[in-house]
């Protein structure tokens, strides 16, 4: 055989590799193909090709294996027994910017669907490399080890810390300076992974210098990026008050704001959970908060979307309310109660519900003036029927019922309260007809309208335990009338007045 023929079928197998692998690559982009790959022992025979001679068939390989690890946790598992990781993290360390980005690839896609897997790239040594990668001068190797390392750290706080010990968030806060729109945005992303566990974890990453250079770059009109920018700052300032304070003194606000107005809704959505978790920790957050426009900003954002864009927003009112009577007022004041009580009544999802009538409850309970502002919106037959519906979720039964007492204990506007006298169940009575004992004895138009309007009438009806506090109530509302008054209107006077005409004897002339 000559040289020619010898090179020729070389040449053959060579184009043979790179057919093969090239199609296993390709046919791994489709689900339905998943499992013929697997029963055909497809992972084995791309390890082999993972240390071919030819740079572009070790690249191609590697990212077919990328691709079958990234669709379920079978293959990933494949992968880790097959013995891959080793050769991949070597090759990270040595090879073309090509095939790091391929490897980083399949160190990612093993790494998103459990700790446990994640832990396996732990234990290769997978992370001083990816780490390295992150200085490389390609920005595609950046972004794909960023890819890598937020896979690992996003499951827990252990993960997370193996992460910050191998001297990642430094250069994952130098990557979000770079150019790149991508290479911010899985930056930004990765932080916000590792500083959601633990407020040690946000420390970290606070201490890096992130937060100004996070705050800076809300600027930037990329969606995607204000997206995960605000994700981040929200993972920092919901663990402590320190935290929430630092991202409030990188001037988080107005600029925040803006983000609130944003066209997409994510930006939106973590704009409000951003507020959120800096109102939620004192009174003095959340006045900064109300000072900055942020409650009368919020509830214009609650109004113009939908669905789980409005929770962050409805819980950050109800936040914001439940620190004080003042704080409270600010968002009766802003218009707030308005526009829960639409959600209230408009949002399909239970959960949404709930919020509402959490937030509902945390603005009326302070002060009259409170529950009088929730009152007249009409909101509490609402709440009462989502209370008593058989068709609500258990968490939102149980809010509406808190949110409920809360309001009504403080409540003495007596118009909103007269209905369930009628409509409400023993529990929520007891409540309501206590309100009417303390109001009625120092109101003497009030005393007068409750009898013409049936008022009385239907408080002798309700059957009480004698001793009850129920009864102490009903007592004290009857000692606001005359005798007189409160037999003609009690149940069975009509008969007895009758069976006084049936033995009354007429006078004789």
């Amino acid at each position: 055989m000559s040289q020619r023929q010898v090179l020729k079928v070389f040449e053959q197998y060579q184009k043979a590799r790179t057919e093969f692998v090239q199609m296993v690559a390709e046919l791994a982009t489709r689900p339905q193909n998943i499992q013929t790959l697997q029963n055909a022992g497809v992972i084995s025979l791309l390890r082999t090709l993972l240390l071919d001679v030819v740079p572009t068939i070790q690249q191609t390989a590697a990212l077919a294996l990328g691709r079958l690890a990234n669709y379920n946790d079978d293959l990933a598992e494949a992968v880790v027994k097959c013995d891959i990781l080793p050769q991949l993290v070597y090759s990270l360390a040595e090879q073309n910017c090509f095939y790091k980005k391929a490897a980083a690839f399949v160190l990612r896609a093993v790494g998103k669907h459990s700790p446990q897997l994640a832990q396996a790239i732990v234990d290769c040594g997978a992370l001083d490399t990816l780490v390295i990668c992150l200085e490389d001068f390609d920005p595609g190797v950046k972004e794909a080890a960023a890819w890598a390392l937020r896979y690992i750290a996003r499951h827990n706080a252990e993960l997370s810390q193996v992460v910050v010990d191998a001297g990642a968030v430094p250069l994952l806060v130098l990557c979000i300076q770079e150019p790149e729109i991508a290479l911010k945005r899985i930056a930004a992303s990765a932080l916000s992974d590792i500083a959601k566990h633990s407020p040690e974890l946000a420390q970290t990453v606070v201490d890096a210098g992130a937060v100004a250079h996070l705050v800076q770059m809300l600027l930037n009109p990329d969606a995607k990026l204000k997206h995960q920018i605000l994700s981040a700052l929200s993972q920092v300032s919901k663990h402590s008050v320190d935290l929430a304070e630092m991202v409030v003194e990188a001037e988080i606000f107005p600029v925040v704001l803006t983000c609130l107005k944003d066209k997409d809704e994510y930006v939106k959505e973590n704009a409000s959970t951003l507020i959120r978790e800096i109102a939620k920790h004192t009174p003095e957050l959340s006045q900064l908060v109300v000072n900055a426009g942020g409650v009368a900003a919020v509830i214009d954002c609650i109004g113009s979307c939908k669905g789980n864009t409005r929770l962050p927003g409805i819980m950050m009112l109800g936040y914001v309310a439940a620190h004080s009577e003042n704080l409270a007022m600010a968002v009766i004041i802003s218009k707030g109660v308005p526009q829960l009580s639409v959600c209230l009544s408009e949002e399909p999802e239970d959960h949404i519900k709930a919020a509402a009538a959490w937030a509902l409850g945390q603005i009326g309970r302070h002060t009259p003036e409170h529950a009088r502002a929730v009152a007249v919106t009409n909101t509490l037959p609402v709440l009462l029927s989502l209370y008593m519906s058989t068709e609500s979720s258990e968490d939102l039964q149980v809010k509406s019922k808190k949110a409920i007492k809360s309001i009504l204990q403080k409540c003495t506007y007596l118009p909103a309260l007269e209905p369930f006298l009628y409509d409400a169940p023993p529990n929520i009575l007891k409540h309501v007809v206590g309100q009417f004992s303390k109001v009625l004895p120092h109101d003497s138009k009030a005393r007068r309208l409750f009898v013409t309007s049936g008022g009385l009438k239907k408080v002798q009806e309700i059957k009480a335990e004698p001793g009850s506090l129920l009864q102490e109530y009903i007592n004290s509302i009857n000692n606001c009338y005359p005798e007189e008054i409160v037999r003609y209107y009690s149940p069975g006077y009509s008969d007895t007045l009758l069976q006084r005409v049936d033995s009354y004897q007429p006078l004789n002339n």
